[in-house]
C-alpha cells in the first residue's frame, strides 16, 4: 500500500542530483567559469582588506619611544653595571626617610653563574649518582692506589732484579735500614725478638753466626732459609730488595747488646760487619 502511495506522488520517479563538474553543455560551462571568477575575486578581496587592516593599525598606533643610547662600557654591558651618571634613571619611585631605591637588578654574570651551577649539580647528579659512569672520590682513591701499586712493584722488579746473592751490597742509608726495620718487626719478632736478642733464633746483634755474618750470608739465609731448623725461606714473601733491606737493618745491630741476649750460637766472624749503623 505504501509502496503504491510513493510511485503515485511521483517521488521514486525523481532523478539523481548531478555533480557541478558534470557539463553537459556550454550554458554549463559559462555558469562554471563566472563561479570561479567570483571566487578569485572574493579571495583577493580578502587579501586586499587584510592589508589595508595592517596599514590602518600602524597608521592608528602611537610612534614606540626610541630608547636612549646606552653609552656603557663594553665590560659595563658584560657585568652589568651602571654608570654613576645613570643612577638618576635607576631611581625608584618610592622612598623611605629620604633613602631612595636603585632599579638595579643582579649583574646577568651572576644570574648565568647562578643558572651554569644548576646545570652543572644537575650533571654531576645524573652523571655520577645515577647511571654511575663517573668516578666519585672512593673510586678515584682506589684507583690512584691501584696506579701506585703498580708503579712500585714495576719499581721494584726494575731495582730488585739486579740484586742477588753475588750483587747485594749491605746499606748504609737511614731509609733503606729504616725499612728493613719495619719488615724486621712484621716478620722476624717472633723467632729472633723485638732487638734481635734472639727467641727461637738464634742472637743477631753479636758475632757469632751459625751461617755466615757478612750481608751475602745473611741474603741466602734470609733467602732460602734453614728448613732443618725450622726457618723458612722468605723468597715468596720478601723480594730482592726488601731481603737486602732486612739483612742491612739486622747487620746495623751488630754490638748493639739489647737486654736478655741470648747465648751465642755459632763461629765467631770478627770484623766481618761494622758495629750498629743506627743514629
Amino acid at each position: 500500500m505504501n509502496l503504491f502511495i510513493l510511485i503515485d506522488s511521483g517521488l521514486l520517479s525523481l532523478k539523481p542530483a548531478q555533480s557541478i563538474w558534470a557539463i553537459s553543455s556550454g550554458q554549463d560551462l559559462v555558469m562554471l567559469i563566472l563561479g570561479v571568477i567570483v571566487l578569485v575575486g572574493m579571495v583577493l578581496i580578502g587579501l586586499v582588506a587584510f592589508y589595508l587592516l595592517l596599514i590602518l593599525k600602524k597608521a592608528l598606533e602611537p610612534e614606540s619611544v626610541k630608547k636612549p643610547v646606552d653609552t656603557r662600557s663594553l665590560w659595563q654591558r658584560l657585568s652589568g653595571l651602571h654608570a654613576l651618571s645613570q643612577e638618576k634613571e635607576l631611581v625608584m619611585e618610592h622612598a623611605y626617610d629620604g633613602i631612595a631605591e636603585l632599579d638595579n637588578p643582579t649583574p646577568p654574570w651572576f644570574m648565568w653563574l647562578f643558572y651554569s651551577t644548576i646545570v652543572f649539580s644537575v650533571i654531576y647528579l645524573f652523571v655520577f649518582h645515577v647511571i654511575g659512569s663517573g668516578d666519585i672520590m672512593a673510586q678515584e682513591y682506589t684507583q690512584e692506589m691501584a696506579i701506585a701499586d703498580q708503579q712500585r712493584e714495576e719499581y721494584i722488579k726494575k731495582v730488585a732484579g739486579s740484586i742477588n746473592e753475588n750483587t747485594v751490597t749491605l746499606l748504609k742509608d737511614a731509609k733503606g735500614v729504616e725499612s728493613g726495620k719495619v719488615l724486621y718487626t712484621q716478620y722476624c719478632v717472633a723467632c729472633h725478638g723485638a732487638n734481635a736478642e734472639g727467641k727461637v733464633g738464634p742472637n743477631l746483634t753479636d758475632a757469632y753466626w751459625l751461617h755466615g755474618g757478612d750481608v751475602k750470608a745473611v741474603f741466602h739465609t734470609i733467602t732460602e732459609g734453614v728448613p732443618e731448623k725450622g726457618m723458612i725461606s722468605w723468597k715468596k714473601q720478601l723480594n730482592p730488595l726488601q731481603v737486602q733491606q732486612v739483612a742491612s737493618y739486622i747487620l746495623s745491630l751488630q754490638g748493639s747488646n739489647p737486654a736478655g741476649a741470648k747465648e751465642p750460637q755459632g763461629e765467631k766472624i770478627a770484623g766481618a760487619v761494622p758495629v750498629a749503623l743506627r743514629n
